[in-house]
């Protein structure tokens, strides 16, 4: 599907997009990928890691600006939205800010994909937006809302659909860089040794992105089935020897991630390697086309990183952090 197309990623020179780039070029050799975010610094950066390669081009430019938006989308087929204000006590502290880049940034780019005539838009999303507890949270479900809503407008013309996923393991800001910085004085700080984390890598978020373009009718989320941990195991995996201290949970942090709540239940299928949750409210298409071979889940079932099934161990978070040390942190 993505071969010999043109696709905008906004927000792109973030970590998912330093991952997504390479290896979608990689896969399915697209005649354009176009990176759109407001960072001339972070672009310049990036664009080192694509010499003279003609695919990879960049576009400055904010969600906030409708115009912009209309220019940059001339001419794409596929949009990927990874631009968000997503650190939580940022948010906190900016509401308005926030607000203004998650839900009005998301709306702007609606109205420009459907004039535009880009054929489908996956927007990336979050555990804190099933029933979120900060204002980050609340403006990326908000979000999620508005592009499961955009279908209804389209007229079948442009699909809109998202992918929702917890913790992404080694990213600029996660918990694992952290440790290991952190871990050279001897002291890891734990807000709460109860607490649990999904853990999924970047590229099986890029996965599972190439899979929801592949697959949505317009209208879905999509929750990829991956494994939780134990803080102090991760820590523990980080490094076994520094002392762990417990400090107290921080103002808007759940316990535990959870990306389907009770809520959702009735509408949730599940699938071999991952969950779709679908619209409450549909006029654009039959469920049958979007149910494809899924199966509901049980009555009052939720996904949360407590009562996974499926647990990462010490060793082989271990083997995994040896084996991407040189970009843990940097993308």
């Amino acid at each position: 599907m993505l071969k010999n197309s043109t696709i905008l990623i906004t927000g792109g020179t973030g970590s998912f997009g330093n991952t997504f780039v390479p290896m979608t070029l990689a896969k399915y050799d697209p005649k354009k990928i176009i990176i759109y975010s407001r960072d001339e610094m972070k672009q310049w950066n990036m664009a080192k890691k694509f010499p003279n390669d003609p695919r990879v081009r960049f576009f400055i430019g904010d969600v906030r600006d409708k115009e912009r938006l209309y220019r940059a989308l001339n001419g794409v087929d596929y949009v990927v939205h990874a631009a968000a204000t997503k650190i939580v006590p940022t948010a906190e502290y900016n509401p308005f800010e926030c607000i203004k880049t998650n839900v009005n940034g998301a709306m702007n780019l609606i109205d420009a994909c459907i004039d535009s005539g880009v054929k489908r838009l996956v927007a990336l999303s979050t555990d804190k937006a099933s029933q979120p507890v900060n204002l980050y949270g609340a403006t990326k479900l908000c979000s999620d809302k508005v592009f499961i809503a955009g279908n209804a407008y389209t007229g079948g013309k442009t699909r809109f659909a998202v992918v929702r996923y917890g913790n992404v393991m080694g990213s600029r800001g996660s918990v694992i860089p952290f440790f290991m910085e952190t871990a050279r004085s001897g002291r890891l700080t734990i807000t709460d040794k109860r607490m649990t984390r999904f853990m999924i890598t970047l590229e099986q978020g890029v996965e599972l992105v190439w899979h929801a373009f592949d697959d949505m009718e317009g209208g879905e989320i999509y929750v990829k089935k991956i494994p939780s941990m134990n803080i102090c195991d991760i820590a523990t995996a980080v490094d076994a020897n520094a002392e762990q201290v417990e400090i107290g949970i921080r103002p808007g942090e759940k316990l535990h991630e959870q990306m389907i709540g009770v809520e959702d239940a009735p509408f949730t299928y599940e699938y071999t390697d991952h969950f779709k949750i679908l619209p409450q409210i549909c006029s654009w298409g039959p469920f049958d086309a979007m149910i494809k071979e899924g199966r509901p889940v049980p009555e009052g079932f939720s996904y949360t990183s407590d009562k996974n099934k499926e647990w990462m161990t010490i060793p082989q978070l271990q083997e995994w952090i040896e084996k991407n040390k040189a970009k843990i942190g940097s993308i």
